[in-house]
């Protein structure tokens, strides 16, 4: 580009309130960049005000930026645990849980979420918090509709259960499930977190995040959970010395607030 990336910056966070400093610079500027020339712009100051005046154009921006990559029951193994460990402890000290789903992209997770506690508790005593910063994956988790690939590791009860095929390749989740899912928009580096909480699930999302923007937002969870609680993250962001910023190892990728 032909100007400065540090302006682009300011008018992106001015544009969109995300803050591109939170992100690594060199992985996050080069997909930017990407996109920008796609278009056949040459300088993001020309890309910004296009931005203002293609709404088409500022919803692609915003979802490139926002890296969704979800399906349900990612990581099989860490959901048997959630389902033989953490849920059955969680449920001997209360009766209901409260359950948020940061950085929920498409939905899988706050669904998958949702099929899981299905097991322990009736539908209509379940209730997920889900949030994302991308209005158009928001939107996308509230339709429900998914490709076959992104359901490959759910369990055969749960898609015989609560999945309608409405093609060779695309399935409709279940409206019973959807009620017990509540999608807001939500972002991390600046809104107010839910406060209580039992479980926050935030997986795959903060490696993209700078040191210090991550350990901010895990200090940020910690304060959101109650004590002894638990956070659950990704497979590739497991957290270098929690008990520095409040936590306890229970397992790899589980912590529990102190």
């Amino acid at each position: 580009m032909t100007d400065s990336y540090e302006s682009f910056k300011k008018d992106v966070l001015q544009l969109t309130k995300i803050d591109l400093n939170a992100y690594k610079e060199r992985q996050m500027k080069r997909r930017i960049d990407s996109l920008i020339t796609k278009h056949h712009y040459t300088a993001y100051k020309q890309y910004v005000e296009a931005l203002k005046k293609d709404k088409a154009l500022f919803e692609e921006f915003v979802n490139y930026l926002t890296i969704n990559v979800s399906e349900f029951y990612r990581n099989p193994e860490q959901w048997v645990l959630l389902e033989h460990q953490i849920f059955p402890e969680l449920l001997r000290k209360s009766s209901s849980l409260k359950i948020w789903s940061a950085a929920c992209s498409t939905g899988d997770e706050p669904y998958s979420l949702v099929m899981l506690l299905s097991k322990f508790m009736p539908l209509n005593r379940i209730k997920i918090i889900a949030t994302d910063i991308d209005k158009q994956v928001l939107d996308k988790a509230r339709m429900g509709l998914y490709n076959i690939k992104s359901l490959k590791g759910l369990p055969a009860e749960f898609l015989k259960k609560y999945f309608t095929a409405v093609s060779t390749t695309s399935y409709q989740i279940s409206d019973e499930i959807k009620k017990c899912v509540e999608f807001k928009e939500h972002n991390l580096l600046k809104d107010p977190y839910p406060d209580r909480c039992d479980l926050i699930v935030c997986r795959n999302v903060l490696i993209y995040f700078t040191e210090e923007a991550k350990e901010g937002i895990y200090r940020k969870f910690n304060a959101a959970l109650k004590q002894g609680c638990f956070l659950f993250v990704g497979s590739t962001e497991q957290i270098i010395q929690p008990e520095k910023i409040g936590y306890d190892t229970y397992q790899s990728f589980f912590y529990r607030r102190k």
